[in-house]
């Protein structure tokens, strides 16, 4: 009886029914709902195919088992499914955002992305996020009638926002767009003041939250970074279970686990420990997020759109042990002087490719179908950023007489 309570649809859920529809109208479909359908063009999509050979943390020649954007994306979607389960939201919903957060990921992880980043300086920049709204809004092109996936308003709106929103009402930028401004992408699709564009194509509310759905989705990326990264972490050697004896709720669970199994075997020991750690952080987002809910009685999904704080979220507590966690992994693993070779030497090709791109258009394979909007600059990051790994340095070798190893 709990668990079906537990399953049925909140008030405040996101509902296929009542979505605001498509930027492009189509006729409904005979058997997938709005969401559905949402997460479906998602799994077909180019980029996502692309995300199987795109950098994680190690490059893809590195080892079968290291994590991919793939395998993390579909990690992701796994415990946003679980958390939109437990919370009575709209699992389709928590798919398909989980499915697309990281489309507009460039090779080589966040290095492809710092690279792109200085490349654009005087056209914007690069955002990751930005660029998964540019991917499944204009560069995807599968559908005779419109560029992009022409996904629902409330899957493009939780792809922008899942981090929170990102203006005030009156458009002025806040938090980390206050200095350089809503990114170029979003700018340009949603028609922001000082944006490139005159008036919105499809307007996102940039000023409020995201649905519960989005929400819930943001905060499985962070479970998975957490619990999937030791993994890897320690399966690359780059520390051991020992190290973990002090970080914060890691440690604790490692205890438990050995003092009730202390002949485990080290690969059955890690699995157990990483197990458990994802159990505690989805049950903490559970009770913290089903608490807040309480306390706002949200009727809507728009109530928690409007709502003056996150409604989902970790407590105090998990909150703290999440940043110990990052905090024991950014030198030991993201900064590791191993890593940081191999990612400045990723750097390298990513910006030597624009380079000789923006001198030689000409170099730029004949079937890529540029975009219209942006300029040279952008249309040549657009290329870029759908690289795979392998064929940016594929790309690096047919253009320069050396490649890096990224070894």
């Amino acid at each position: 009886m709990a668990i079906e309570a537990a399953m049925a649809r909140a008030p405040y859920a996101s509902d296929p029914a009542r979505s605001r529809g498509r930027l492009h109208r189509e006729a409904a479909s005979r058997t997938r709902n709005v969401f559905r359908r949402d997460c479906d063009r998602i799994i077909h999509s180019t980029a996502f195919r692309r995300l199987a050979h795109k950098t994680q943390v190690f490059v893809f020649h590195e080892g079968d088992h290291f994590r991919t954007r793939l395998t993390h994306t579909l990690e992701v979607t796994q415990i946003a499914r679980s958390l939109a389960r437990s919370l009575g939201l709209d699992e389709d919903l928590a798919e398909g955002l989980a499915l697309a957060h990281d489309l507009g990921h460039p090779p080589f992880g966040h290095a492809g992305e710092r690279a792109l980043d200085r490349c654009l300086v005087a056209s914007g920049g690069f955002d990751h996020n930005a660029q998964t709204l540019r991917v499944v809004t204009a560069l995807e092109r599968r559908y005779p009638a419109f560029d992009g996936l022409n996904l629902s308003w409330e899957t493009l709106e939780g792809l922008v926002k899942h981090n929170g929103p990102l203006t005030l009402r009156d458009g002025t930028p806040i938090g980390r767009y206050r200095e350089h401004g809503v990114p170029h992408a979003i700018g340009l699709y949603v028609g922001t003041p000082g944006s490139a564009s005159a008036s919105a194509l499809h307007d996102l509310e940039l000023w409020s939250f995201a649905s519960a759905e989005a929400q819930v989705a943001a905060l499985a990326d962070d479970v998975a970074y957490d619990a999937h990264d030791i993994d890897d972490g320690l399966r690359a050697g780059l520390f051991a279970l020992d190290d973990l004896a002090g970080v914060p709720l890691v440690g604790d669970i490692l205890r438990n686990v050995r003092g009730q199994s202390p002949k485990l075997d080290p690969p059955r020991l890690v699995h157990e420990l990483i197990r458990a750690l994802i159990t505690r952080m989805i049950e903490d987002v559970i009770a913290e997020t089903s608490r807040r809910l309480r306390a706002l009685t949200p009727r809507s999904a728009d109530d928690v759109r409007h709502a003056p704080a996150a409604v989902a979220g970790f407590s105090p507590e998990m909150a703290e042990a999440d940043r110990a966690i990052k905090g024991f992994l950014y030198p030991r693993m993201y900064r590791h002087p191993r890593i940081m070779r191999i990612m400045r030497d990723a750097e390298r090709v990513v910006c030597e490719l624009f380079e000789r791109y923006h001198q030689q258009p000409e170099d730029v394979p004949a079937d890529w179908v540029h975009s219209e909007e942006g300029g040279d600059a952008r249309r040549i990051a657009d290329f870029i950023a759908g690289m795979t790994d392998r064929y940016a340095l594929v790309e690096h070798a047919r253009l320069f007489e050396t490649t890096p190893e990224l070894r």
